[in-house]
C-alpha cells in the first residue's frame, strides 16, 4: 500500500525528465512458487497468485501498476492530448451507414457529433419516409463505462426487437426484447447468450447460451411472454473443443445451427415456418471438414466447404437429403487462390476470393457460365462485397474499397453492364490530403525461403529511405485471421511525425490461402514468429527504418507474438506494443476452465501430449523471457478480460523486469473496468491509442 500512495504522489507532482523517471522504482510484487510438473519436466511460476482477480493484494498490485505507468508516462500528457484530437478530428462526427433493406424496412446507424455510441434507425419503404430509432444507445449507455451492442434481430412482421448488449466486457451478452411499435421493452431477459434468430411466428426466438468458460455450448428456445426459465433446450454441445452459433438464411426459411473448432464444423437446420420441429442433421462432423451451409433458392442448399478442396468451393445440396453424398459442386476450387465468400443469385454466382494476399471480387453469369473479375487499381488493398437487401433476383452488387492512404468507398455495381458509382466515402477531416502518402506492397524472404507479403505506408514528404526513419510494424497471424491493408484515420498521426507503418502478412493467418494458415499453427507455429523477424530484418536491411528506430505491435494472439519475438531477437526492436497479450501460453493450455483453453487445442496443440508440450515450451512467451537487454514495452490488460485474462500480461511485465539487463521502461496498464476490446465509445477507444503513439515518439525522441 506504501508503495501504491508513493506512484499517486508522484503522479500527483508529475515526471517530466528521464533522469525523474529513471529514479522511479517499478512495483514489485512477491514471488510464491508455484511449481508444475509435466511430462518429467519441473517449471516453476512465481506470479502464479496473480491469477486470483478475487485477491485484494491482486487488485493491490494492478493499482500500483496503473500509478507506475502514469508517472513514467505523465510528461508526454500534452502530446498524448495533441495526438487524441488530431484522431478525433479526423473521424466523421456525423457517420451514417448505408441503408439495408430488409422486409420492407430500410436498416442503418448513424452517429450524432460529439456521442460516444451509435442510433440504430430503420425508416419504412423508402429513405425519405420518417426516422424510427429503435435504439438510442448514447442514451442507453449513460453512467457506464462499457456498453456493447453485439446486434440486433428484428422478427419477421417488424413489431419485435431482440437486441445483445454486454456492459461488462466480458462477452457474456444478455438478450432484450423491444416492442417497436410501443417502444416498450419485456421484463424478460435472456443472460450470458452469443446469438439470436427469430422463427417466423415472431413470438419464439431461438439464442445460444455461454457455460462458465463463455463458450457457447447451447441452443434454447425462448417464446414471447413466458418464463425464460422455462426455456427449452433443443441442443447442448458436449465437446468442449467445439462451441455454437445460430443465424437465419438468406431467403429466411431456415435457422442454421453451426458447431465448429478450428479446424471442423457440422451444422444442423431448424424450420423457421415451424419452431416445433426438432433441428435436422446436415452432415456429421468428420475430422478437418469445414463446410457452411445457406439458403438463397428453393429446397436447396449452398455450402461453402472444404471437402477435396483446400481452399474451399462451393457446393449444392438438395434439403431433403442434405448430408455430404448428395454434395455438387457449383464452383471449384482453385489452388492459388482461397474462396471467402460467395452469393447466390437468380442469374449471377458473386465469389469472394483472396489471391496473393489481395482481395479479388468474381462474377459469374448462371445463363452462359461466363465470368469476370472487378477491377480495383492499388497495390495494396481491401475489398469486401455485400448485397442491398436480400432479395434474389438483384443484378447489382456493393461493395467496400480501402487502402492505408483511400478512405472506405462504397461502390455500387451493377452485375451486366460493370457500371459502378460511389456511394458513400468516408469523410476524414483534421487537413488529410490523400496524395500526401504513399502506400506500397514490399517481398521479404522468410527463413527457409517462402516470400512474404508486407504492406507500408508514409508520408512522402518526410520519408527519407535511408534508414533514418522511425516505423512501427504490426502484425497478428493466428485463426487464418488476415491483416489486411485498411485505411486507418489514426495512424498519419504517425507518419506525420515521420514515422513509417507497414504491416507484415505472415504466416498464421490467411492471406495466401489456407497454405498459409496451416504452416503458422501447431508444430508450424514458429514459422509466423521467423516470418515477422524476418519481414522486420528485411525493412531494417532495406532502410525503411534500423533497429534504434523499428517498433513493433500486436494484440491479443498478436500480442502472443509480440512476446515471442521479443524473446528471440530483443536487439532488432527500439519498442514493443503488446495489447491484452496471452504470454502464459502452456499453463493456460493445461487449464481447460479458463475460456477459449479446449477450443484452441487445434491452433496450438494440446499439452498433455508430449510433442506439443515440447514445442510450446520452446516458444511460450512466458516460459522463455531470459536475462538480456530488453526493448521499451508497452503492454495492456483488461480485469474483465475473458479472451486474454489480465494475469497473463501481467505476469510478463514482472518476468521480464526480473531479467532485464538494460534500462528501457516496461509499462502496463490494465483497465480496470473493460475486457478484451477495451474501452467502447469511439472517442475513448482513441485515448489509449494516443498513449500508445506518445509512448513511442517519446522513445525515438531520447
Amino acid at each position: 500500500m506504501q508503495r501504491t500512495l508513493l506512484f499517486l504522489i508522484l503522479l500527483a507532482m508529475g515526471c517530466n525528465s528521464a533522469d525523474q523517471r529513471a529514479n522511479l522504482v517499478p512495483p514489485a510484487a512477491p514471488q510464491k512458487a508455484k511449481t508444475f510438473e509435466e511430462h518429467s519436466n519441473k517449471r516453476t511460476d512465481p506470479y502464479y497468485w496473480l491469477n486470483n482477480p478475487g485477491d485484494s493484494a491482486v487488485i493491490q498490485h494492478l493499482r500500483a501498476e496503473n500509478a507506475y505507468f502514469e508517472a513514467m508516462t505523465k510528461q508526454t500528457d500534452k502530446l498524448e492530448k495533441s495526438i487524441f484530437d488530431e484522431i478525433v478530428s479526423r473521424m466523421d462526427q456525423k457517420y451514417e451507414s448505408l441503408p439495408t433493406l430488409d422486409n420492407g424496412y430500410w436498416y442503418y446507424a448513424r452517429y450524432e457529433e460529439g456521442k460516444q455510441y451509435p442510433l440504430f434507425c430503420r425508416r419504412k419503404s423508402s429513405m425519405s419516409s420518417p426516422e424510427e430509432v429503435m435504439l438510442d444507445v448514447p442514451k442507453m449507455s449513460e453512467g457506464k463505462q462499457i456498453f456493447q451492442v453485439y446486434g440486433y434481430e428484428v422478427a419477421p412482421d417488424n413489431n419485435w426487437m431482440a437486441y445483445m448488449v454486454d456492459t461488462s466486457g466480458d462477452r457474456r451478452a444478455t438478450i432484450h426484447l423491444k416492442n417497436l411499435n410501443t417502444g416498450a421493452s419485456s421484463p424478460e431477459t435472456l443472460r450470458n447468450t452469443a446469438s439470436v434468430a427469430w422463427a417466423n411466428d415472431n413470438k419464439t426466438l431461438f439464442y445460444t447460451e455461454n457455460d462458465h468458460t463463455v463458450r457457447s455450448y447451447k441452443v434454447k428456445k425462448h417464446v414471447l411472454g413466458t418464463d425464460p426459465s422455462t426455456d427449452q433446450e433443443l441442443y447442448t454441445e458436449k465437446d468442449s473443443t467445439y462451441s455454437l452459433y445460430l443465424f437465419k438464411s438468406r431467403d429466411n426459411r431456415y435457422i442454421f445451427i453451426i458447431s465448429g473448432s478450428t479446424t471442423t464444423s457440422e451444422a444442423r437446420y431448424l424450420d423457421a415456418n415451424n419452431p416445433a420441429a426438432a433441428p435436422v442433421l446436415i452432415e456429421p462432423r468428420t475430422r478437418d471438414l469445414l463446410y457452411m451451409p445457406n439458403a438463397y433458392e428453393g429446397n436447396v442448399f449452398h455450402i461453402m466447404t472444404n471437402k477435396d478442396a483446400k481452399n474451399f468451393k462451393l457446393v449444392t445440396a438438395p434439403v431433403a437429403t442434405p448430408g455430404l453424398a448428395n454434395w455438387q459442386d457449383l464452383v471449384k476450387a482453385e489452388d492459388s487462390a482461397l474462396l471467402e465468400n460467395s452469393v447466390v443469385l437468380q442469374n449471377y454466382v458473386v465469389l469472394q476470393y483472396r489471391r496473393k494476399g489481395l482481395p479479388e471480387i468474381k462474377v459469374i453469369n448462371r445463363k452462359d457460365n461466363s465470368q469476370y473479375k472487378v477491377d480495383f487499381g492499388e497495390e495494396a488493398f481491401m475489398a469486401n462485397m455485400d448485397l442491398a437487401s436480400d432479395a434474389y433476383n438483384l443484378d447489382s452488387i456493393r461493395y467496400t474499397y480501402q487502402s492505408m492512404t483511400t478512405p472506405r468507398t462504397d461502390y455500387w455495381y451493377n452485375l451486366a453492364s460493370k457500371d459502378k458509382k460511389v456511394l458513400k466515402q468516408t469523410k476524414v477531416g483534421g487537413g488529410f490530403k490523400q496524395d500526401r502518402y504513399e502506400t506500397k506492397r514490399l517481398w521479404a524472404k522468410a527463413t527457409d525461403g517462402t516470400m512474404i507479403p508486407i504492406s507500408i505506408v508514409y508520408n512522402k514528404n518526410n520519408f527519407k529511405h535511408d534508414g533514418s526513419n522511425p516505423l512501427l510494424l504490426y502484425s497478428y497471424g493466428s485463426y487464418g485471421s488476415s491483416s489486411d491493408p485498411y485505411f486507418d484515420g489514426a495512424v498519419f498521426s504517425l507518419l506525420d511525425r515521420g514515422f513509417a507503418y507497414a504491416i507484415a502478412h505472415i504466416r498464421g493467418g490467411q492471406e495466401m490461402g489456407r497454405y498459409w494458415y496451416e504452416d503458422g499453427k501447431l508444430l508450424k507455429k514458429k514459422n509466423t514468429f521467423t516470418d515477422f523477424i524476418d519481414c522486420a530484418q528485411f525493412l531494417v536491411n532495406e532502410k525503411y527504418t534500423s533497429p534504434n528506430k523499428l517498433f513493433a505491435q500486436g494484440g491479443s494472439a498478436g500480442g502472443m507474438l509480440m512476446g515471442a519475438i521479443t524473446n528471440m531477437r530483443p536487439d532488432l526492436f527500439r519498442g514493443i506494443i503488446a495489447e491484452v497479450p496471452w504470454m502464459d501460453v502452456i499453463t493456460d493450455m493445461y487449464n481447460t476452465d479458463l475460456p477459449l483453453t479446449t477450443l484452441e487445442f487445434d491452433e496450438w496443440g494440446d499439452p498433455r501430449k508430449k510433442e506439443y508440450y515440447d514445442y510450446m515450451l520452446s516458444w511460450s512467451p512466458y516460459d522463455n523471457v531470459k536475462k538480456t537487454n530488453y526493448p521499451a514495452i508497452f503492454a495492456t490488460g483488461g480485469l474483465n478480460d475473458t479472451q486474454v485474462p489480465y494475469f497473463s500480461p501481467a505476469k510478463w511485465v514482472l518476468k521480464v523486469r526480473e531479467n532485464n539487463t538494460g534500462k528501457n521502461p516496461v509499462l502496463f496498464k490494465v483497465n480496470m473496468g473493460a475486457g478484451h476490446g477495451g474501452e467502447s465509445g469511439r472517442f475513448e477507444a482513441q485515448k489509449l491509442t494516443s498513449e500508445v503513439y506518445a509512448f513511442m515518439i517519446d522513445q525515438v525522441k531520447e
